[in-house]
């Protein structure tokens, strides 16, 4: 693995424009950057990304398969009762999900690390798919990176598949929040996927959705929605007056309510008790379980929910090196291995191994100054050399 500096395209920012990239740029500082590039080998991918992650997405669907039948697991996870059958009955059904990403330390020297797992909403799909993709073809072109190298990166005819698998010629409401640029991007570019897959695609506002005499999710058109793509965290969503509704109503989400035991900093401590000493976990334990002191006066405090690096804490001989505000922590926090990332020039990178549907198919990299990757950290390309 290295960190290559290289050219960047004279017509990046244009490039981006059209294609619809409309956050490359992030209150004046850079949010795309290619002014340099991860290199891998292609053992490092297939060997040390790509087999891990498959690896421990099976390990995920086995601590969920753990929690359908062990509420303590739910206690645990601090997911709200009331919201307990929602899950199992939609793990039960075998609702299908489209994608997550993993986040993994790694230098390229002994195995990547789980950090955590983004797998209800994860960010970045559209720089990893496409952008970064348009930008290997044009840097060989343009003789920036050597010619013939390749990237890991299967993710847009995956997830064209994917849809084909979970519906065949239906039609499928995409919501969320459309005022956020990064969400837009994101929800338009998943329509884009469905429809190559040969759906049908109806764009809404979540806050738009509406409820039938019947207790059945609709449109503004009053159309019944049967499958809905929600770019909206379910903890959020279970949690309001919408939540309530979820159960009586028919339609089918992607991702499905069964992500929530998923989307959630708790499963670290709980693969590291299902799987210890797996190479690829790191020792992580809930606040409050004694065993936490086994780490020690340095670890990594994270919220059990939290997002973009929010109220995350490094904790370095009992000090408080780095940390991130944020309004997450009510439910509690868990610690995990103090495990510093590789630095390259001065940056700090996070490696996200995508999955669409079962299979590991993609990286994006996102690095900072900063040891904590948050909402303003760099997305910079890879390619296999």
């Amino acid at each position: 693995m290295q960190r290559i500096a290289c050219p960047e395209r004279d017509d990046w920012q244009s490039t981006a424009e059209n294609a619809g990239f409309a956050f490359h740029t992030l209150d004046g500082a850079r949010y795309w950057d290619e002014r340099a590039y991860y290199a891998f080998t292609l053992d490092e991918i297939e060997q040390q990304i790509e087999g891990p992650t498959g690896e421990i997405h099976a390990m995920c669907l086995e601590l969920v398969e753990r929690a359908m039948n062990d509420e303590s697991v739910l206690r645990r996870l601090r997911i709200p009762q009331a919201c307990w059958r929602i899950l199992t009955e939609s793990w039960g059904r075998g609702d299908p999900t489209l994608y997550g990403r993993f986040d993994f330390s790694f230098s390229g020297h002994g195995p990547a690390k789980l950090l955590e797992y983004n797998a209800d909403t994860p960010t970045s799909l559209f720089e990893a798919a496409v952008f970064q993709w348009t930008w290997l073809e044009q840097a060989m072109e343009r003789q920036i990176i050597p010619k013939n190298v390749d990237q890991f990166n299967s993710i847009h005819d995956k997830l064209i598949a994917r849809w084909r698998e979970i519906a065949t010629n239906g039609h499928l409401h995409l919501t969320g929040l459309y005022d956020n640029p990064e969400d837009a991007v994101t929800l338009n570019y998943l329509e884009d996927t469905a429809r190559q897959a040969g759906l049908q695609t109806t764009s809404l506002e979540i806050e738009r959705i509406g409820v039938d005499g019947t207790g059945q999710f609709v449109d503004l058109d009053n159309r019944r929605i049967e499958l809905a793509f929600k770019l909206y965290p379910w903890e959020w969503m279970l949690r309001d007056s919408f939540g309530s509704k979820v159960q009586a109503a028919s339609t089918r989400w992607v991702e499905p309510p069964w992500k929530v035991v998923l989307s959630n900093k708790g499963i670290l401590p709980l693969l590291w008790e299902m799987f210890p000493n797996h190479p690829n976990l790191l020792p992580a334990y809930f606040e409050d379980d004694a065993a936490a002191s086994k780490l020690g006066n340095s670890y990594v405090r994270k919220p059990i929910y939290s997002r973009e690096g929010a109220n995350i804490e490094l904790i370095s001989g009992g000090t408080a090196l780095d940390q991130q505000g944020g309004p997450y922590g009510g439910e509690g926090f868990v610690r995990q291995a103090f495990a510093p990332l590789p630095t390259f020039d001065g940056q700090y990178p996070v490696i996200g191994s995508w999955i669409v549907g079962d299979q590991a198919c993609g990286l994006s990299i996102r690095e900072d100054e900063n040891p904590i990757t948050g909402n303003t950290s760099r997305f910079v390309p890879h390619a296999i050399l």
